[in-house]
């Protein structure tokens, strides 16, 4: 089968996932619109001529180029990447992370999900999900409190599983409820 097909596949499946996890969470327009810049020509051709199956094609295309022009139209069109949530701070004068919006957060985290569940297949448990964040370590640009309440979320996952935390999510995380570290919880 052609990589075309497959990359195809792969991405659909993918987003077939987030959707489906959104809905069970309440969250039916960012299911909905996620990922579709995935199908445009800058990210499709690159996701076809990468395209390996057990892994991202940006990654193969980044390891090929010095840098994934496929990632870098994604990122800046896809508001449920930590990466697009960069501003110039007004005490530095520098670029840096700034806090993402709820529901933004809440898709990162059914990607991540649906990402574990296409690429590790059958291997896929709930810890998979937190154990690649822990991998990759890219956290340096996401804000911190970002990366407190994606932790918190995964952990929950990893310790009482998707039902329980599909359920927290859309009562409490999606509701502006306080949670996290020393959140009464």
């Amino acid at each position: 089968m052609s990589k075309a097909w497959q990359h195809f596949k792969t991405i659909t499946r993918h987003r077939h996932l987030v959707m489906k996890h959104c809905f069970q969470v309440g969250l039916y327009k960012r299911g909905l619109l996620h990922d579709l810049s995935k199908y445009s020509p800058t990210e499709f051709r690159a996701g076809m001529r990468y395209y390996q199956g057990t892994r991202s094609p940006n990654t193969a295309e980044r390891e090929a180029l010095g840098y994934s022009p496929a990632w870098m139209h994604h990122k800046g069109r896809n508001k449920h990447h930590f990466e697009y949530w960069t501003d110039i701070r007004l005490d530095t004068k520098t670029y840096g992370p700034v806090p993402m919006p709820t529901e933004y957060l809440v898709e990162m985290v059914m990607d991540r999900i649906a990402a574990c569940k296409v690429y590790r297949g059958r291997d896929y448990t709930d810890a998979s999900a937190l154990e690649y964040l822990e991998r990759a370590r890219d956290s340096a640009l996401m804000h911190p409190e970002t990366m407190e309440k994606l932790v918190y979320l995964l952990r929950m996952l990893r310790d009482r599983g998707e039902k329980e935390t599909f359920a927290f999510i859309r009562s409490v995380v999606l509701r502006g409820l306080p949670y996290g570290p020393g959140a009464e919880v």
